[in-house]
Order: C-alpha cells, then sequence, then structure tokens
C-alpha cells in the first residue's frame, strides 16, 4: 500500500468512525485512497476552519478523538482558528494536512506555508513526516498524546510524495516522540494534605472545570459532590457537571456569573478547585477573588498549579482516581458544613438566575429558559459566542456536561453551528440544537449546505437583535454609550436563507409563540432553522466591570441607580 492507504488503516485501527475534511492538491493522495475505503464516512465541510470546529464539537460530544483533513497552504491555514479553539479548552484532536512535495519545500512552492513554526502555540505537538515508513507509529503517537493527560490538538504535515510512495505496513519504523507520561494515581501525601485542608474549613466550595468532562469524571465527580455535600460552583466549561437540580449547586461564576455563586466564592475559606485553570473571565480581578480561601488544585497539568494563584495544597493526577479516594474518605467521616450550606442554599434561592417572565416582545433569556423547559431529555446544545452563549449559560439546564458545546477559552464566533455538526455526527439519535446569535451565524452560514447535504436534523435559533449584542453592552457600559460599528440592521433574510439551503424555517416575533414554535422545532425531521426577533435592549446580566472584583458585579438595578457612574475609559475597560 502507499503511505496514503496507510494513513486510512491507521485512522480505522483507532477507532475513527468519522473525519470532517475539504480536498486540494497536496492531500490530493488521502483522498484518492478514500474512493476505495468504505470504514471511514468522510464529511465534506464548506470551509476549513468548520471542519477543525466539526471536529472539536464531535470529541466534545462523544469524548473521543476529533479528526480534521484540509491541504496545505490556505487549507492549513483556514484550520489555526479551529485548533487553536480546541487547545484553548483541552479538546482532543488529530490534525492532517498534506504539505508541498520535499523537494520543494522552502521554495516558497505552490501553497507552501511552515504549519509547524506558524502553530507552535496552538498544538501538544506536531510532526513533519518526511519518511513514509515513520508514518503508522506517528498516527499512534498522536493519538495517544491528543487524548491522554490534558488532552489537546496533535498535528501531522504530510508532504504530498510522502502519501504516494510506497511502504510495508509490517515494518515500518519507530517514530521519535518525547512523550511527558501522565500519573495515574495521585501520591497519597497529596490527597492527605487536601483532605485535612477541607476538614479544617468552616466554609468550604467546591470549584469544577472543563476537566471533569474531559476526564471522563462526570460519574466520579457526582459521587463526590454527594457524599462531600459541598457548595458548588462552575466555569463556563463546567456546565452540567453536577447534573440537574443538585441542590447545592449555585451556578455558573465569574464575568456572568449568578450573584449566588459570586458570593459564595468570595465569602469561602476554603476553595477545592478540580479541573480548571483559574481563567480570568471566571475570577476577575485577582486580589478579591477568594480573598480569605485556602485554595486546593487537582488537576492533570503541572503548568496550572500556582500559575495565576498560589495553592495550598495540589494535587496532581487522574481526577476519576483521585475523586474516588476523596469520596471513600469523607463518606467515612462527614464534613460538619450545615451552617455553610445552608447559607449558600439561601443565596441560590435570592440571587439565582430567576426565571424570566415572558411577555409581548422576545427577550433573550425568556426565550432561552422556554427552550429548556420544552428540549428532550438529553438535548445537546452548541453555542456560537455573545449574549446568547451567556444567556444558555445561565438559563438552560443540562443533564451533562457533553450536552453543552461552548467556545470558552478562545471565545470563536461561527463555532456554534460547526460543532453542532460534529455532535450530531457523534450521536445522530439525540437532538442537537445550535444557538447562535445574528453575528455569530453569519460567520459560518456556508455549513447550511452541510445541514442539507447530509440531511442532519441540526434545529438552528437565530437571536436576532439586529447588532453585534456583547459589544453594543460593552459600549453601553463603559463607553458612555458610543456605539461603533455593532449596527447588523442590513442582516439577510434568515427564514428565506436557510430556505434557500433546503432548510425548513420560519421566524417568530412575539413572546406568545415562542412555545409553540419551540415545539415544532423539536417536531421537525430534518434541519430546520427558527429565526427569534429579540429586543436590541436586552443585556446579559449580571456583568462586572474590567479590573473589578467578581463580588462587584452590576445589574440592571445597579445601572438604573448610578447612570452617571458607569463611564470608564478605553483604557481601563
Amino acid at each position: 500500500m502507499n503511505a496514503a492507504q496507510m494513513v486510512l488503516q491507521s485512522l480505522a485501527q483507532h477507532g475513527v468512525d468519522t473525519v470532517f475534511g475539504y480536498p486540494g492538491g497536496c492531500i490530493m493522495p488521502l483522498y484518492d485512497a478514500l474512493v476505495d475505503d468504505d470504514r471511514i464516512c468522510h464529511v465534506l465541510c464548506r470551509h476549513e476552519q468548520a471542519c477543525a470546529l466539526a471536529a472539536d464539537g464531535y470529541a466534545r460530544a462523544s469524548g473521543r478523538v476529533g479528526v480534521c483533513i484540509a491541504t496545505s497552504g490556505p487549507g492549513a491555514t483556514n484550520l489555526i482558528t479551529g485548533v487553536a479553539n480546541a487547545h484553548r479548552d483541552s479538546v482532543p484532536m488529530v490534525v492532517i494536512t498534506g504539505q508541498t512535495p520535499a523537494a520543494l519545500m522552502g521554495t516558497d512552492a505552490f501553497q507552501e506555508v511552515d504549519v509547524l513554526g506558524m502553530t507552535l502555540d496552538i498544538v501538544k505537538h506536531s510532526y513533519l513526516v518526511t519518511d513514509a515508513n515513520t508514518l503508522a507509529s506517528t498516527l499512534d503517537d498522536a493519538f495517544e498524546l491528543a487524548a491522554s493527560g490534558r488532552a489537546g490538538p496533535v498535528w501531522l504535515d504530510i508532504p504530498k510524495d510522502v502519501q504516494l510512495a510506497e511502504v510495508d505496513p509490517g515494518h515500518a519504523l519507530p517514530s521519535i516522540t518525547t512523550r511527558s507520561a501522565e500519573p495515574a494515581v495521585a501520591p497519597p501525601a497529596q490527597i492527605d494534605k487536601a483532605l485535612a485542608l477541607l476538614r479544617a474549613a468552616e466554609k468550604p466550595l467546591l470549584y469544577s472545570g472543563g476537566g471533569v468532562s474531559r476526564a471522563n469524571a462526570e460519574a466520579e465527580f457526582r459521587a463526590f459532590a454527594a457524599t462531600a455535600g459541598l457548595p458548588h460552583v462552575n466555569t463556563l466549561n463546567g456546565i452540567g457537571n453536577p447534573g440537574r437540580d443538585a441542590p447545592d449547586h449555585l451556578g455558573m461564576l465569574g464575568l456572568h456569573g449568578s450573584q449566588a455563586a459570586n458570593r459564595a466564592v468570595h465569602d469561602c475559606d476554603l476553595l477545592l478547585v478540580v479541573g480548571a485553570r483559574l481563567d480570568d473571565r471566571a475570577t476577575g480581578r485577582l486580589d478579591g477573588f477568594a480573598p480569605g480561601a485556602r485554595l486546593v488544585h487537582i488537576d492533570i497539568d503541572t503548568a496550572e498549579f500556582n500559575k495565576l494563584r498560589r495553592s495550598d495544597a495540589v494535587v496532581r493526577g487522574d481526577l476519576n482516581t483521585i475523586l474516588a479516594g476523596l469520596t471513600q474518605a469523607l463518606d467515612a467521616q462527614p464534613l460538619a458544613i450545615d451552617a455553610w450550606r445552608g447559607q449558600c442554599r439561601q443565596w441560590r434561592t435570592r440571587h439565582g438566575f430567576a426565571t424570566p417572565l415572558p411577555g409581548d416582545a422576545i427577550s433573550g433569556p425568556a426565550f432561552v429558559r422556554t427552550l429548556s423547559d420544552r428540549a428532550p431529555a438529553g438535548t445537546t446544545v452548541a453555542c456560537d459566542v455573545g449574549q446568547h452563549q451567556m444567556w444558555v449559560a445561565q438559563y438552560f439546564d443540562f443533564e451533562a456536561p457533553r450536552c453543552h458545546l461552548s467556545s470558552g477559552g478562545l471565545g470563536t464566533m461561527g463555532y456554534g453551528l460547526p460543532a453542532a455538526i460534529g455532535a450530531q455526527f457523534a450521536h445522530p439519535q439525540r437532538p442537537v440544537v445550535n444557538v447562535a446569535g445574528d453575528g455569530s451565524f453569519q460567520m459560518n452560514l456556508q455549513e447550511l449546505a452541510t445541514l442539507g447535504r447530509y440531511r442532519l436534523p441540526v434545529r438552528i435559533v437565530v437571536l436576532d437583535n439586529a447588532c453585534l449584542g456583547m459589544v453594543r453592552q460593552q459600549q453601553e457600559l463603559f463607553y458612555a454609550n458610543r456605539e461603533s460599528q455593532i449596527d447588523l440592521d442590513d442582516n439577510p433574510d434568515f427564514v428565506a436563507l436557510g430556505r434557500a439551503f433546503g432548510i425548513a424555517a420560519e421566524s417568530i416575533c412575539h413572546g406568545r409563540d415562542m412555545g409553540p414554535a419551540i415545539d415544532r422545532l423539536f417536531a421537525h425531521r430534518g434541519p430546520c432553522l427558527l429565526h427569534v426577533a429579540v429586543a436590541r435592549a436586552d443585556n446579559v446580566w449580571p456583568t462586572v466591570r474590567a479590573g473589578s472584583a467578581n463580588i462587584d458585579m452590576i445589574d440592571a438595578a445597579t445601572v438604573a441607580g448610578r447612570e452617571n457612574t458607569m463611564s470608564i475609559s478605553p483604557a481601563q475597560a
């Protein structure tokens, strides 16, 4: 066989059933090999960025490694944003690109770029494969690296002539890889110290992130949370960790977190961080973040320890093993924190995200809450980036973290539709919804063609306020309401646009129409689009002024009472 055929054989051996790609000159041998190989479903997206974002959504929804393929030059550079997105949120991905034939590399040949040099900051590892006989073992390394430890993307750049070279699969040479072995079990002394600090605390708080789902540790996490009885907050990527209706869950913390969550973080005396990296959007001003608390940090990645906040104890290792050990210890000797739990439950009742009342006009929060209430069990929601993303984080009740797909670390507009496509291929029988804003949706709307081509039953909701809502909100609150380049009043007719791609579509603009329209959305058997006209003035509440502590949250009432104090300079923002 040739090396391109070996790539497909290796993918199949690693359990890959779906790849997302776009052909071109220097990846042509691989696409030629696909003609004779029916083991892998190749999904033709309509832009290489969407290929990477779809692979990301597939990986998040399934827990498996996502795979995307593109050609050299612009094909590879178009992948970069999607790969960076996966890297920032620790999503396992293998990226395969063609490259100029080896003899032409370094000559500024047609569609040649230095992929390895351009992508150093956004991958766990990258390879330029110059010997076809190392390709099989290099792919083995790539899949292991992508999924092990702190997951992330691994990039293989393969020159065209290498893909065409004949190989003997029985005599493949080993590749050279520097592996960082991750400990399966944390040192007992680390766990003992964490337990001692936890038992000494009077107001301990559990803070979880995306690392829980990346480690496939949802079950162990919930067992630990139930046994420990700790009040609990989560990051954007940790949404769904506790499941629905966990009695001690206070919601998301941070910039647009609940007041209950941010109050608990401010008042706690110990913060137990599980699979989270203390991102700036979660912490706000660091010296105002859990100012009186000791910090216990549990993670797989040593680089996150003491990066932003000094830890009093660190526990490094596999979350499943660590959480199981902590659960066993606390089951034998429960924590005595009833007064603290009672206080946090009061905050949740008084300062959580209250269900908004529907009115004649449609508000974003009211629509998302109605969507949550009427969505079938197990619905996966893939968000774009903006106000709608935060409303979903605040008002949609998720059963599991893999049901919530959102671009956290990079904040990639246009993420939602390709991610929803990936999630639908990962779980063909599950309801998948892309909740988008009118601005984000237009970043990758060409993927409507992908929906039409494969008749994927993805439901699209476009919340249309005819502007870049989150930018408008920032300009209103922190730039003296000086609006600049945010109007989208020339939006296309989204219903006509959907129908042009063969997708059923309708539009609503009255609150009374929300429930029936959502029911029709889920009843439809193929791809469909619901355009929702929402109020331009809707803001995401609460929010936190840049440079402030999370305890100094701003809400609508605050703004109404302090209009003359809300403006700050662009430099401060």
